[in-house]
């Protein structure tokens, strides 16, 4: 069960507050970022902004000052005075902003991935509609597992990341029907070549390693995915990507209230 540090939602039209809602399955989008530290920085935190808000014109939730209220609850909501480690969640539809903290929850390296047919409803935005995905993980202990999406017989996402496959030293991800989230983005500026393939299940014993990548998760390797009775071969390629994403915590700015 996630632990929250704040749970508060506003009235879109005057910022004027009232009860709190998730707005899960609403129609609508959000972004998760991470906060950490103090004083606070928040990881990627433009590009999270900036994408946000490109959902919400694709979605018609418009408002001329909308950037500037989202930053002013979002300052609202954060206090100087704490040392965060974070998940900050910003959702919208049309009438209701909802802000969010939740305790992030660093994944072990003993980490399953359970396969489920499920496709997200328009993946390629971060919309609410999860709440089948949330039945799943909130049976799940985050810290070791995650839901692998699968559709066609193809593994596209998890529940919560992005997802990145190495064979013979070199980085495959699905070709379509998923969300790009910011840290897949961050190394995509990284890797010098990503290569775009359908991943099907039944080849997935052909790949040596499976690594998560995503704001809650970080950079997180798959152990076994015992569905299928895959095991990683090992670590060469995550150690890597855990070395850039340190450098990125490293460099990020810290967040100005």
């Amino acid at each position: 069960m996630a632990t929250y540090l704040l749970k508060k939602s506003y009235q879109l039209r005057d910022l004027r507050e009232t009860k709190f809602k998730d707005l899960w399955g609403d129609h609508g989008v959000f972004t998760t970022m991470w906060i950490f530290g103090r004083p606070s920085k928040i990881l990627f935190f433009d590009n999270h902004i900036r994408n946000l808000i490109k959902s919400l014109k694709i979605y018609k939730i418009k408002r001329k000052t909308l950037k500037k209220d989202i930053l002013k609850l979002i300052n609202k909501n954060l206090k100087k005075d704490i040392k965060y480690n974070h998940l900050l969640r910003v959702a919208l539809n049309k009438k209701i902003i909802s802000i969010s903290l939740r305790k992030r929850i660093k994944p072990k390296l003993n980490f399953d991935l359970k396969l489920v047919n499920l496709k997200r409803e328009k993946p390629q935005y971060k919309n609410l509609k999860y709440k089948k995905i949330l039945s799943y993980l909130s049976k799940m202990d985050n810290s070791r597992s995650d839901i692998g999406l699968v559709s066609n017989k193809k593994i596209l996402e998890t529940g919560t990341s992005n997802l990145l496959f190495v064979k013979d030293k070199k980085f495959f991800t699905p070709k379509k029907d998923y969300y790009q989230g910011n840290t897949f983005k961050y190394f995509k500026t990284k890797i010098k070549r990503i290569t775009k393939k359908d991943i099907f299940i039944n080849e997935l014993n052909h790949y040596d390693e499976i690594i998560l990548i995503g704001s809650g998760k970080g950079v997180a390797s798959v152990k076994t995915i015992k569905d299928i009775n895959w095991r990683r071969k090992n670590l060469n390629k995550f150690n890597i990507l855990t070395k850039y994403y340190n450098s990125a915590i490293k460099n990020s700015n810290l967040y100005k209230f």
